[in-house]
């Protein structure tokens, strides 16, 4: 099985190449016996996505990259963003190629651990899409609330402790407040620090890493030889005969 963990953005530029090998060095601790599971980039995208515009901005190089992997003979891949920005769009690019939302997954996982789950989210501009995003995969009404952790993307590697003080906070909001019995990390920088580890210890309720939901998803799909429905998620009709993703733009000057 072949697997890619798509990054929609160059993140080598915004969290420089040591952080990119070290989260490379988590995804091969992650696949299981015969899984090769690669992390990629796309050619351009936000440096972090913290708004709904962000995550726009990511879809154009995101779908780019989809049809390369699919060209290359990869099985499946793993959105690199919590959010899943553009998730059906990128399935409708795909003709085979499994791909799956770490939100989605998560919401997924957590609706069967318990009656009503929590977000945990970077920032406030990001508790709206939550929500939307929530709504979108049918789980609203499980979903307890979403609740901001206030640390900006690229600042959350850089006093670890710190930033799991801060999510520890924001999650016993969730539960004393907002009813909620079950934690989502909402942010894939959270999960490759592990902060579910000490979280899941703090609070005594499970806590869904994006990363591992996600990837063991796929790994579930695609063992089940399962691909996306095209009548769900028809391919666009101007990308027939062979065009690509490329052709659908328009340009000034061209």
């Amino acid at each position: 099985m072949r697997l890619a963990y798509l990054v929609p953005a160059p993140i080598s530029l915004s969290m420089g190449t040591d952080e990119v090998e070290r989260r490379r060095a988590v995804l091969r601790g992650l696949a299981g016996p015969g899984t090769t599971l690669d992390l990629v980039e796309a050619a351009e995208g936000p440096a972090s996505i913290e708004s709904a515009l962000e995550e726009y901005l990511s879809v154009p190089g995101a779908a780019r990259e989809v049809e390369r992997l699919e060209a290359e003979g990869y099985d499946g891949a793993v959105l690199g963003c919590a959010g899943d920005p553009g998730l059906d769009a990128l399935r409708e690019v795909a003709e085979r190629l499994v791909i799956v939302g770490p939100g989605e997954a998560s919401f997924l996982m957590a609706s069967t651990l318990g009656r009503r789950f929590a977000v945990l989210t970077p920032a406030e501009s990001t508790v709206g899409p939550t929500y939307d995003q929530v709504h979108r995969s049918g789980l609203r009404d499980r979903l307890a609330g979403v609740r901001s952790v206030e640390i900006p993307v690229l600042a959350m590697r850089d006093d670890r402790r710190a930033t799991l003080a801060r999510v520890e906070q924001a999650a016993r909001r969730a539960l004393d407040e907002d009813g909620a019995d079950v934690l989502v990390l909402g942010c894939m920088s959270l999960a490759f620090l592990r902060a579910d580890v000490e979280l899941a210890e703090a609070t005594g309720v499970p806590v869904v890493n994006p990363l591992l939901a996600a990837v063991k998803f796929l790994e579930a799909l695609v063992s089940a030889g399962l691909h996306h429905s095209k009548r769900a998620f028809p391919r666009p009709p101007k990308l027939a005969h062979g065009a690509g993703v490329a052709s659908l733009l328009l340009r000034t000057g061209a």
